[in-house]
C-alpha cells in the first residue's frame, strides 16, 4: 500500500484525507515517480472547494489533490524512453500530486508534464516551479513585457507573484506590486516597489509612477486590472490569470498552459545563475495537509508552501 490525499466531497481543508491506496506501478510507456515534495497552488484548493472550477479541469469525485511535484523515478515501464531509474524529476499533474507515488506517461501528455530536475536545484524548490512559474511567464508574455516598461503586478507577494516580479525585473521593467503593508519589505527585497491593495489603488499607483504605467498583470481577481484601465493602460497590455474567461475591459486572460516553449527552462537557468530566488514560506509534512491548505487559503503567505513526503 501507499498513501494519497483524497477528497470525496467539495469543501474546505476539512474534506482532505490522507488514505492508504493500492501502490501504483509503471506500465508500458510510463514511469513511476517516488514523490518527495509537492508545491501547493491556489488552484489546488479552488478545485477542491468549487465544483464549477473542478469541472473546467475535468476533475471528478472522488479526486486526488495537488498539481506540482518533485521526486525520483523509481520504475520505468517498457518503451518509456528518456528517463531512467534514479533520475530526479519535477512536473505537474492536475489533482493527484499529493501521493507517495505517481505514474506518468512519457512523453507526458498535456496537461501533465515531467522534466529532469537540474543539479543545484533541490526538490522543495523544484516542486514549486510548474504552475506558478509557467503562469507568471505566460502573464508577462501576454502583455509583451519589455525593457523600459513600468508594470503593475497584482498579488505580487503570492506564489505566482514572486516569479512574476523577478521575471519582470530580469526583463528590464520597473515593477510596482500590490500587497498588504506587512509584505512591503519582502517585496522590496525582490526588486518591486510595493503599494497597498484596496480602495484608492489607482490614486496610490499614480503617485508612485508619475510617468505612468505601460503594462499590468493581475494575479488575483480584477482590482489591479481595473486600476490599470483607469490609469490609461491599453487593455491589450493588461493580463489576468484569475478573472475567468471574460476579464474586465477587454484585458487578456491567460494561464500556465499558454506559456511559451522553454519558459520553465529559462526559470531554472535563472535560479542556477543566482538571478532568481524561490521564497518558500512554509513546509508541512503530508500528514498536515489540512493545515498547509488552510494557511495558503488565507492568502497572506509570502511565497510558496511545500508539502514534504
Amino acid at each position: 500500500m501507499s498513501r494519497a490525499v483524497i477528497y470525496e466531497t467539495f469543501g474546505g481543508p476539512e474534506v482532505l484525507e490522507l488514505r492508504d491506496v493500492p501502490e501504483p506501478h509503471a506500465g508500458p510507456g510510463e514511469v513511476r515517480v517516488r514523490v518527495t515534495a509537492v508545491g501547493l497552488n491556489p488552484m489546488d484548493w479552488l478545485l477542491a472547494a468549487r465544483p464549477e472550477a473542478a469541472a473546467r479541469f475535468g476533475v471528478t469525485l472522488p479526486s486526488g489533490f495537488g498539481s506540482d511535484f518533485a521526486g525520483v523515478v523509481d520504475e520505468v515501464g517498457d518503451g518509456a524512453a528518456g528517463f531512467a531509474v534514479g533520475d530526479r524529476v519535477h512536473g505537474g499533474t492536475v489533482g493527484r500530486a499529493a501521493a507517495d507515488f505517481l505514474v506518468v506517461t512519457v512523453p507526458a501528455r498535456t496537461p501533465e508534464m515531467l522534466s529532469r530536475t537540474p543539479e543545484g536545484i533541490g526538490d522543495e524548490v523544484a516542486s514549486t516551479l510548474p504552475v506558478a512559474g509557467l503562469s507568471a511567464s505566460a502573464a508577462l508574455a501576454a502583455i509583451g513585457l519589455r525593457s523600459g516598461d513600468t508594470v503593475l503586478i497584482g498579488g505580487a507577494a503570492g506564489g505566482v507573484g514572486v516569479f512574476a516580479v523577478q521575471l519582470a525585473r530580469l526583463a528590464g521593467a520597473t515593477v510596482i506590486g500590490t500587497a498588504s503593508e506587512g509584505t512591503f519589505g519582502f517585496l522590496r527585497g525582490l526588486g518591486a516597489e510595493p503599494v497597498a491593495y484596496g480602495p484608492g489603488l489607482a490614486d496610490r499607483v499614480r503617485a508612485l509612477a508619475p510617468g505612468g504605467l505601460t503594462a499590468a498583470t493581475d494575479l488575483f481577481g480584477t482590482e489591479t486590472a481595473e486600476a490599470a484601465l483607469a490609469l490609461g493602460v491599453p487593455p491589450e497590455r493588461i493580463s489576468t490569470i484569475a478573472a475567468g474567461p471574460n476579464p474586465p475591459g477587454g484585458t487578456r486572460p491567460t494561464g500556465g498552459f499558454d506559456a511559451r516553449p522553454g519558459a520553465l527552462e529559462r526559470i531554472t537557468d535563472a535560479i542556477l545563475a543566482g538571478e532568481m530566488t524561490v521564497p518558500i514560506a512554509a513546509t508541512f509534512p503530508i500528514e498536515k495537509i489540512r493545515d498547509a491548505v488552510a494557511l495558503q487559503a488565507g492568502r497572506h503567505v509570502h511565497g510558496k508552501i511545500v508539502i514534504t513526503l
